[in-house]
């Protein structure tokens, strides 16, 4: 074998060029899917906090029979900050029971998010 074809082990000034193009490339889109990730994480936690928020607030209007005299609207003090909640009630297709709607706001990203739990209820007394 002739001294001049022998091959060092390394990579070409070439191919470190073509890998750093690439990781050039990949790095910024790869960073923007775990800031997407990061985000949508955030946004189902506060979404799911609401949810149970609404349920707990629901039971307790319903149990305590609130939903039929005490206000329809307030928050949840200062163990559940920027969370607010209204309640309605509504007419449903049969004449004895009421629903019950219990909507829970939040701000995310600038905009105003909600979720609705709903129940029914016999407005008069067994």
């Amino acid at each position: 074998m002739a001294e001049g074809s022998r091959r060092c082990g390394g990579f070409t000034f070439i191919e470190l060029l073509a890998t750093m193009v690439l990781i050039g490339i990949i790095m910024p889109v790869a960073m923007h899917c775990i800031a997407l990730c990061a985000g949508l994480g955030g946004q189902a936690r506060r979404q799911i906090e609401a949810a149970s928020l609404a349920r707990t607030r629901l039971t307790e209007l319903t149990v305590s029979d609130d939903w039929k005299t005490s206000q329809k609207d307030g928050d949840f003090g200062k163990d559940w900050p920027g969370y607010r909640w209204t309640a309605e009630v509504s007419s449903w297709t049969d004449s004895t029971m009421s629903q019950l709607d219990l909507t829970v706001f939040w701000q995310s990203r600038g905009k105003e998010r909600m979720v609705t739990l709903s129940t029914l209820v016999n407005p008069e007394e067994i």
